[in-house]
């Protein structure tokens, strides 16, 4: 099956009497015409200053960018939108989201004012018909998305458009549908997660959040995270409550982490894997972020 008729057939539901699964549009897609795929980047966005400050961090993603193609638009999958069922903004200008406080006025005077893409919100809805995704017109960019996007496109001529996070959900689906989605690789789309692969903010030393230093339990879980993603373990990933007391403080909840499911689930297993800004900050957080392809 060519790659136009296929997408024609997916919009149209036709792959199968009543909707395709997950699994059937991954074979599908993986059976089309292989083509150049964008680049799939986790990022760990970590403190919202980062949007506005100067630091190592802020200069990874900054060289980052400058290898990356320029893509068509950034769905960005951000562990600050979870809500019941998977939602794709849908609106043509999304609104920039100061969903924090306690921060200086200058960080809430940012203003991101990326285009949204509603024809590539409605393209991914007619391509994956189980689960439903539901357009969205009232979200917009979160902390999540904007404070780490400025500095890939900071003249904010990239349409952004976020998916959320089902909380309902489980990592198996999230993964899944990660993989669903690869398709829109080879359409121009650029996915970046935004998270934290350690992110305990209950026991972060906050007088040391400017330190590069992490508690025991926090390196551990670091580096065992890195060995997994640099032998392509993603069931150890995915089975992330299995692995131990240092795993369960570093994703005391799921949201941080979730991202990092959906960069796995995107990539190929054959493309290069890059690990930057790999540091732990405040004892109970890492930066990492990584890069596929």
């Amino acid at each position: 099956m060519d790659r136009k008729k296929f997408l024609r057939l997916a919009a149209l539901g036709a792959l199968s009497p009543s909707f395709m699964s997950l699994q059937e549009l991954y074979q599908h897609s993986r059976s089309l015409p292989e083509q150049e795929a964008l680049p799939v980047l986790f990022l760990g966005h970590g403190n919202p200053m980062n949007a506005i400050e100067e630091n190592e961090f802020v200069e990874g993603f900054r060289k980052t960018a400058l290898q990356l193609p320029t893509p068509r638009a950034v769905i960005c999958i951000s562990a600050h939108w979870e809500t019941q069922g998977t939602r794709i903004t849908a609106m043509p200008q999304p609104k920039t989201i100061h969903d924090f406080g306690g921060f200086p006025r200058a960080l809430f005077e940012v203003d991101y004012p990326a285009p949204g893409d509603p024809k590539l919100a409605q393209e991914l809805k007619d391509l994956i018909k189980e689960p439903e995704i539901l357009l969205d017109h009232e979200w917009g960019l979160d902390h999540g998305a904007w404070s780490v996007i400025k500095h890939l496109y900071p003249n904010a001529n990239i349409p952004v458009l976020q998916l959320s996070i089902d909380y309902s959900k489980g990592p198996q689906y999230h993964y899944d549908l990660a993989r669903a989605l690869s398709v829109l690789r080879r359409k121009g789309v650029l996915f970046i997660g935004s998270g934290n692969m350690v992110h305990n903010l209950r026991l972060t030393d906050w007088r040391r959040l400017n330190d590069n230093f992490g508690f025991d339990w926090a390196l551990e879980a670091q580096s065992k995270m890195r060995n997994f993603l640099e032998q392509c373990d993603d069931r150890s990933l995915i089975d992330f409550r299995k692995q131990g007391q240092a795993f369960d403080l570093a994703i005391p909840s799921t949201e941080h982490y979730i991202p990092l499911l959906y960069s796995l689930g995107l990539r190929d297993k054959k493309e290069n894997l890059r690990i930057f800004n790999d540091e732990p900050v405040g004892g109970a957080l890492t930066m990492t972020s990584v890069q596929y392809g």
